[in-house]
């Protein structure tokens, strides 16, 4: 049994929409009326953390909820330790597991999803909540002091999934990316999301949702060499004890 409350998006896009717009109606169902959350923009390189919490803050105001950065308290654990919900966005997965080993918020998050408050991550801030950012997309800009994530769920990750592959382009897919992880991790599982979907825990129970202007995609379950198919809202529970 768990009380923790996550929503982990694939992204903060779909296609060419608004930022956040196609995920907005699956953030107010998650808060269930809470109105001030606790950003963490250590994910953003190319952007200030204030820029970056300002666009979180425009996105969410049709919402009205208040979106406050975590580089604005003086102290990052004690924001935590007070935050009525966590959000951490998208940008460099490396980076953002540094940041967050540097500011010693690994267990201090934890902790308090743990508690039932709510996590909503996307791109990076999804993936850093599986056991480890090995199956993130990005490039190892700086050197976190473990590539050890905050397992809020005890899988792998991988979001922004596609195997699409350029004509002409002879670089890896992603699934042949993720075939070399199950090499070398042949009992842990990856869960794969695509744009426009997220995976939910809520009351135990751990399922594929998505945004209803794409219909209903697939996600994946990566294992030991197979590959299979997930259904949006099909209860995938059973991953949270193995």
């Amino acid at each position: 049994m768990t009380n923790k409350n996550l929503l982990l998006l694939s992204s903060s896009r779909v296609g060419n929409t608004p930022y956040l717009a196609h995920a907005q109606t699956m953030i107010e169902n998650h808060l269930a009326g809470i109105k001030e959350v606790l950003f963490i923009p250590y994910a953003g390189v190319t952007v200030s953390y204030d820029d970056y919490t300002k666009k979180v803050q425009d996105a969410l105001q049709p919402l009205n909820i208040n979106v406050t950065g975590i580089h604005q308290f003086s102290d990052a654990v004690t924001a935590v330790n007070n935050a009525k919900a966590i959000i951490i966005g998208g940008g460099n997965t490396f980076h953002l597991l540094h940041q967050l080993y540097e500011n010693n918020l690994i267990s201090v998050i934890t902790d308090k999803v743990a508690t039932g408050v709510p996590y909503i991550g996307w791109s990076a801030g999804a993936n850093i909540a599986g056991a480890s950012i090995c199956t993130t997309n990005d490039m190892p800009i700086i050197e976190p002091s473990s590539f050890k994530a905050l397992n809020l769920v005890p899988f792998q990750l991988n979001p922004h999934y596609t195997d699409f592959n350029p004509p002409g382009h002879n670089g890896e897919t992603r699934e042949q990316r993720l075939a070399e992880f199950m090499v070398i991790n042949p009992e842990m599982p990856i869960v794969a999301i695509v744009e426009g979907s997220a995976l939910t825990l809520e009351y135990n129970k751990l399922s594929l949702i998505a945004c209803a202007k794409i219909g209903n995609p697939e996600g994946f379950l990566f294992k030991g060499g197979s590959k299979k198919t997930i259904a949006v809202s099909e209860d995938i529970s059973h991953l949270l004890s193995m």
